[in-house]
């Protein structure tokens, strides 16, 4: 019964109906638009299934979430075991030995003086309690973050979202915050040098702000002002930590060492939600080390065993695999493959990256009729369908990605550092086939309004 229900069309099957009354409706219209209609139901390494026993190769990875892979055995054996073991998950009257072997492992992979952990259960609650880490130590209220920046989207930290469309319909509640451009140290000086911020909160490669990467020297240079005007640098590598971007931390290719450093996403191995804030003892003495401030920053679920020991095992399966240093190699022969495959095409601008965390910038690099007779409508097109439609083909074509999400012209690349050359070999041959397809935007625009009609007319079916 549950096989012949999983076989169903997509809009027929139940989850889809579900998920549309019980969970987010917006969001499977959205789908509906171009007329995504999968559900994923399967996944193990570099591969997914949907509900149709179609694989696709993943180049996408829950948004940087999956780096040793879907379901690793040696990760599902551990936690089989955490079962069997019978451990207490919650532990609030004594200190967990989960957590602290946890954060052990941890101090011991970060550069000194980092050294205590906090732990919460997603990305966007540790930067939100990075944040507060820096009000409680500096007495200050004010945040600096930079244009384009993206943090999450829970009310903590949306103070420092770059992205107004979420940020905006929440403003009246949120307190004074400033935005600086990425990668300019002029500007964050200037702010810094009122002596208001408590803290620069910053992405080491804004991931979702289009892939943008620093200036050499930048963060380096941002972190000595921020110490010359005591305000701490809250580095965000919930996305580029844990051998993303072909060191274990994107700081270490950087020369400096942030004040405070926040971990997520990858860190539970794909199965756990844990996110985590790393500082000195001097800032955490600082903001709660007083007894009756040590619960002003904690949560219930935060450091729970089950996550912690995931924590754990992902970090050890990174080190016996050599996963940094895979990630740096394979993201090397993908950057590579990717400017021999595309070279000349008119619709790419730009293809760059940092280990496997690499990225494709699309546009009409030519001055084309349709250019010097709409540009707008270029932009937009290039800006607001590109991006996505160059996902929906990949899509049809077996493999998962997505752009970022604050730059639909960008299309992201982040599979799993697990991932092989003949991986590479066959997304590089698979996306220069469909590439060969559409040399000019006008060719894009006419088929994503084709696509769309059809999808309207049959009332955005999913």
């Amino acid at each position: 019964m549950e096989a012949a229900l999983e076989k169903k069309k997509a809009s027929e099957h139940p989850a889809a109906a579900k998920y549309a009354r019980f969970v987010n409706p917006a969001f499977v219209k959205l789908l509906g638009v171009y007329g995504y209609g999968r559900i994923f139901l399967r996944a193990r390494d570099v591969w997914v299934w949907d509900h149709e026993g179609r694989k696709y190769l993943d180049f996408l990875a829950g948004f940087g979430s999956v780096n040793i892979g879907h379901n690793h055995p040696r990760l599902l054996e551990r936690m089989k075991a955490f079962f069997e073991e019978e451990r207490l998950n919650f532990v609030q009257v004594g200190p967990s030995p989960q957590a602290s072997e946890l954060a052990e492992a941890l101090a011991q992979r970060v550069a000194s003086p980092l050294e205590i952990s906090m732990f919460f259960n997603s990305g966007s609650e540790a930067v939100g309690s990075a944040m507060k880490l820096a009000c409680a130590a500096t007495g200050r209220s004010t945040f600096l973050f930079c244009q384009n920046a993206y943090h999450g989207t829970g009310l903590g930290v949306l103070p420092v979202m770059g992205e107004n469309r979420i940020r905006k319909p929440f403003a009246s509640l949120l307190p004074e915050s400033i935005a600086v451009p990425f990668g300019e140290p002029g500007p964050l000086k200037q702010e810094l040098s009122k002596r208001r911020a408590a803290a620069f909160v910053v992405e080491p490669i804004q991931c979702e702000g289009g892939g943008m990467m620093p200036p050499k020297g930048y963060l380096q240079e941002a972190q000595s002002l921020c110490r010359r005007f005591g305000t701490l640098l809250v580095l965000d590598e919930v996305q580029t930590g844990l051998g993303r971007t072909g060191n274990l931390f994107a700081y270490e290719s950087e020369g400096f060492v942030p004040d405070i450093l926040v971990l997520a996403k990858s860190l539970g191995g794909a199965i756990a939600p844990i996110g985590v804030v790393i500082t000195t003892p001097e800032i955490h003495e600082k903001a709660y080390g007083e007894m009756s401030r040590f619960d002003l920053n904690i949560s219930t679920f935060g450091g729970n065993s089950f996550s912690c020991v995931a924590a754990l095992e992902t970090l050890s399966i990174i080190d016996d695999e050599h996963l940094v240093r895979r990630s740096a190699e394979q993201g090397a022969f993908l950057i590579e493959r990717l400017r021999a495959r595309l070279a000349g095409h008119p619709l790419v601008r730009d293809i760059r990256g940092r280990g496997l965390l690499v990225v494709i910038e699309l546009g009409p690099t030519d001055k084309g009729a349709l250019n010097r007779l709409a540009p707008s409508l270029v932009q937009a097109a290039s800006k607001q369908i590109f991006g996505q439609w160059a996902a929906l083909k990949l899509l049809e074509n077996g493999i998962l990605c997505q752009p970022a999400v604050s730059q639909w012209n960008v299309l992201k690349l982040e599979p799993p550092l697990t991932v092989g050359q003949s991986d590479i070999e066959r997304f590089v041959n698979t996306l220069g086939d469909i590439f060969d397809e559409y040399r000019d935007i006008s060719t894009v625009v006419k088929e994503a309004t084709k696509r769309m009609t059809k999808q309207f007319i049959s009332g955005w079916a999913f």
